[in-house]
């Protein structure tokens, strides 16, 4: 069979004949996405996410059909149709298939590359088991004049999302793998001499893989060159020291110990050496419990962690060929969230993967007693393992090369349980052989060299359902869904909760689930409710908390500083480095190191970058410590310095995203404290500045309410009056016109006539957004009222612009002149050149709707120019929605499309449902303009479900109209 798919290198697709071109980035993603999955389906969601990442457009159903019709043109190719041949859809035999949920491309044995590939890898890895090493030599051969270059190279940013990025991972670490097995087979048929300039060139663009460096020192001392064997060794163990902090492994010492021999050893594996045995195999594993429940994904990844480490020897190949390495195996997560009973339920599953025995010790890393020493745990596993006591050395590092020697050819499983850091289970762990190392801890242990992570999260609903059904019963669970609910909600998903409820529900079995319910309250008394004898999450937390508030590293203290503020005084939200600089009176990068040892801790979360915010449990038990251990001076001055910023955060947002003609005056306050200076987010565009204020509006919605609590309505006018550039894409969802009715109230109780002045005016707006035109019109006329009496030309200006705009929505084109008159005119006094040359879309709109179409393009037109250069998506989008709408009145049906089809793709762009039901509105009236009967009634339909889904009042009512006014027999247009 002939490979017509290529992913060892750059996307290629083969005829059998000549290479056939690929065109299109998305094309090519598109087919690589299904080639990575071939054989089987690929869902549609998948291939979405492969295309367009986290940005998945509205219309990403129709644009994935296109691209799936021009895929099925190459394909066609492939097999031998000529080029732009219709292409085989899924009942005619082509090879792309729909399958529910998505599409399956069928690629027959031996046409794509990286499974022929990956065939001659096994076939390899299975002759270099049996030292057939002419077989090894002819399969790596095979597999390496496959290999073009990296896998994916030109699919970038594709190839380096998780699934392909995992993918081509395995792919080189296949062909290292196969490399030094090929390697091997050279050195066994006594060519060493041939060798050693590919081993040096590979050593050298591999300075930490000890393969090549272990394969070269062999070579090099068996064609007598043994002064530059013993380099390479020393070159090797150099960096390894530097950049990992450890010692070459096994393979490589024994290298070594060949060369220091001096005369070249005969190429047989090496007999073990004689070693006393204990009696029997040491079982240390603490009994588990029937409870255990769910963590079905973890426990997976954990036995097959184990079980390839056990049957490796050293490496050898896993799963789609790549090697599997000795790593140590770290579970990580906060405290009481289940990583012993992870450790010890997967440590029984294995046990038959390591006959040699299994230790286990509790570190004790967070104990108030003191974390056990490795020394003290050496003593004991090297006793356990058969050495007698009275002859262990009296130095750690000793004692540590002693055990990793005892275990060298040994199948031991050690559980290392409540690790405090690396630097704690470092002198514990095996150094190579069969034996695995499963650690637990609440530090991520990001710095214990070649480990594998494994966090775990709260458990999923359904696993906290189960387990409070094993716990206490399944129909008791069943006879109360609203408690039940309530008491899992309050438990966080935290096993360590969970099993202290269910434990205290099955001994009370008179106790209805609604009153332990209303005891786990957030913030009345849940944290004591979730205690039973010696069991007890605050406890739980205090551990981790007290080894960061006590620890001799200044860092760790700041870090419990944080936690005590972030809690007190903002544990419900999310924070970021910038914000939390503020709070902390630090810099921003001191604030990022002090989040990411709390989220290293397991005391914060850390759900995407540079955010973090609390477990809701562990904010409870933070609020705590910040209201016993803050002062009331220190939490308030920590308050207003994230209210600070929080003001001119979003004051940034709002002049980014609608480079407003006016902004509010700057706080006649800054922060107290006298630290740094603010640090603020920088913005590229309006959609950015958009996007961060959708994403902050939980939290600039709680600091209008707290800024009205502590009586500063400056603030709390500024914060909702800086959401304007958040509405201009969100006003549909109501949030904004809440703010500002909260905010008017806190004005109005301060009497805070400049606050008051600035609600109106932007009020206003939000009524003019939402059609509410009288409302509109009577808080543009009290804001004119209160910025005359201020005398403040630019706001006067700014509000006569806007009236324009609401005559004109109105329909008065007359009205809307005269006010976009008087605008200019206050403009020019005022010398904003800027706000005048913006005016000049009320006088496009007076134009369009006086019918005075040809002036009004030409208007329209400087308008978008003026605005393509000012880099604002979203008055582009209401120009070009104009513009296109002005087109069609001039029977400029292409034109008017164009226009009206950019408009739409910056509304999907910028997540405006609003505005891009405005934009479908004036498309569906187009189509019906130029009698594309069916065009306009798909596009009114898409519109009306859009309305309907945001309530959209206004266009739900138009959509209606537009569909009623459609001819009853379309005549197939």
């Amino acid at each position: 069979m002939v490979v017509k798919f290529g992913l060892l290198g750059s996307l290629v697709v083969h005829d059998g004949t000549e290479p056939r071109p690929v065109t299109g980035p998305k094309v090519r993603v598109l087919l690589a996405a299904l080639l990575l999955g071939a054989g089987h389906t690929v869902p549609k969601d998948t291939l979405k996410a492969a295309l367009w990442g986290d940005s998945v457009p509205a219309s990403a159903d129709a644009s994935l059909a296109n691209h799936l019709t021009r895929l099925r043109r190459v394909l066609a190719t492939v097999d031998g149709s000529p080029a732009g041949a219709a292409p085989a859809d899924a009942g005619t035999g082509g090879r792309l298939l729909t399958v529910a949920p998505g599409y399956r491309l069928l690629v027959h044995e031996g046409e794509l590359d990286a499974d022929v590939f990956d065939t001659r890898i096994r076939a390899a890895g299975h002759a270099h088991e049996r030292e057939d090493w002419e077989g090894v030599l002819r399969e790596t051969a095979g597999a390496m004049s496959l290999w073009r270059g990296t896998p994916l190279a030109d699919l970038a940013p594709f190839s380096e999302t998780e699934g392909p990025a995992l993918r081509v991972h395995q792919l080189v670490e296949a062909r290292l793998q196969a490399l030094e097995w090929g390697c091997d087979a050279e050195l066994h048929l006594g060519r060493h001499q041939d060798l050693i300039p590919r081993l040096t060139s590979l050593a050298a663009e591999h300075p930490l893989r000890e393969g090549f460096h272990q394969r070269l020192m062999l070579a090099l001392h068996r064609a007598g060159r043994q002064a530059e064997a013993f380099a390479v060794f020393h070159r090797l163990r150099r960096n390894l020291v530097d950049e990992l902090g450890t010692e070459p492994g096994a393979a490589v010492q024994q290298a070594h110990q060949e060369v220091l021999a001096g005369a070249p050893r005969p190429r047989t594996r090496p007999r073990p050496r004689p070693r006393p045995e204990p009696a029997r195999p040491p079982f240390q594993l603490p009994h588990e419990g029937d409870s255990f429940t769910g963590r079905e994904s973890e426990v997976a990844t954990l036995r097959e962690l184990l079980d390839a480490t056990a049957g490796s020897g050293g490496a050898r190949p896993g799963p789609a060929g790549r090697p599997c390495h000795i790593r140590p195996v770290v579970i990580s997560g906060m405290g009481g969230v289940g990583k012993t009973a992870l450790a010890v339920h997967v440590a029984h599953r294995v046990r038959e993967a390591f006959p040699d025995g299994a230790l286990y010790a509790d570190l004790r890393g967070y104990s108030v007693g003191g974390a056990r020493t490795a020394h003290e745990l050496l003593a004991r596993f090297l006793s356990d393992l058969g050495m007698r006591h009275d002859s262990l050395p009296d130095d750690t590092d000793d004692r540590a090369l002693l055990l990793r020697d005892a275990l060298t050819e040994r199948r031991v499983l050690l559980v290392l349980d409540n690790v405090r850091d690396a630097a704690h289970v470092a002198p514990l762990l095996p150094a190579g052989g069969r034996s695995a190392a499963l650690i637990t801890s609440r530090q991520l242990l990001a710095d214990l060299p070649g480990a594998v992570k494994v966090p775990l999260s709260p458990l999923a609903e359904p696993d906290q359902h189960a387990l409070l059904a094993r716990l206490c019963g399944a129909a008791r669970v069943r006879s109360e869904p609203e408690a039940l609910a309530d008491i899992m909600a309050a438990c966080g998903g935290l096993p360590l909760a969970l099993h202290i409820v269910g434990g205290r529900l099955a001994s009370r079995p008179s106790w209805p689930l609604a009153l332990l319910a209303k005891r786990l309250t957030p913030h009345q008394g849940r944290l004591e409710t979730l205690a039973m004898g010696t069991v007890d999450v605050q406890r739980t937390f205090a551990m981790s908390y007290l080894a960061v508030r006590d620890s001799h590293l200044s860092l760790e203290r700041e870090a419990a500083r944080a936690f005590r503020l972030l809690g007190r005084l903002w544990s419900g939200l999310p924070v970021t480095p910038q914000s939390a600089a503020a709070l902390l009176d630090v810099t921003e990068g001191r604030a990022a190191a002090v989040l990411d040892v709390l989220a290293d801790a397991h005391l914060l979360l850390n759900p995407e970058p540079d955010r973090y915010a609390f477990h809701d449990l562990l904010g409870e038990y933070a609020a705590q410590r910040g209201e016993e251990e803050e002062t009331p001076e220190d939490r308030k001055a920590a308050l207003l310095r994230l209210l600070t910023w929080y003001v001119e955060a979003v004051g940034a947002a709002s002049r980014a995203a609608t480079r407003e003609s006016q902004s509010p005056p700057p706080l006649d306050e800054g922060p107290p404290g006298g630290g740094p200076a603010l640090s603020l987010p920088e913005f590229a565009d309006d959609e950015e500045a958009i996007r961060w204020s959708a994403r902050e509006l939980p939290a600039l919605q709680q600091a209008v309410t707290v800024a009205g609590e502590l009586g500063r309505s400056d603030m709390a006018w500024r914060l909702a009056v800086g959401l304007f550039g958040y509405a201009s894409t969100h006003w549909w969802t109501g949030a904004w016109d809440a703010c500002l009715e909260q905010a008017m109230v806190i004005a109005r109780a301060r009497d805070d006539r400049l606050g008051q002045a600035w609600l109106h005016r932007r009020l206003a707006v939000a009524h003019g957004m939402a059609f509410r035109n009288e409302a509109c019109l009577e808080h543009l006329r009290t804001a004119l009222d209160l910025f005359t009496e201020r005398g403040d030309l630019a706001a006067r200006a700014s509000i006569l612009g806007n009236m324009s705009a609401l005559y004109l929505q109105m329909g008065d084109a007359e009205q809307g002149l005269v006010h976009a008159e008087l605008s200019r005119d206050l403009y020019r006094a005022s010398g904003n050149a800027r706000g005048e040359a913006l005016l000049l879309s009320r006088f496009a709109d007076t134009r369009r709707l006086t019918g005075e179409l040809d002036l009004a393009a030409a208007d329209y037109r400087q308008v978008i120019d003026l605005l393509r250069g000012d880099s604002h998506g979203v008055f582009l989008a209401t120009a070009l929605t104009n513009y296109g709408d002005v087109l069609r009145g001039l029977g400029r049906r292409d034109e008017a499309f164009e226009a009206l089809e950019e408009a739409l793709g910056i509304r999907h762009r910028m997540d405006d449902h609003g505005g891009t039901a405005d934009c479908l509105v004036f498309t569906a009236r187009a189509h019906h303009h130029f009698g594309e009967w069916a065009a306009a009634g798909a596009t009114w339909r898409t519109c009306l479900e859009l309305a309907h889904k945001h309530h959209l009042t206004q266009r739900i009512e138009e959509c209606r109209a537009g569909l009623a006014a459609l001819p009853q027999d379309p005549g197939g247009r």
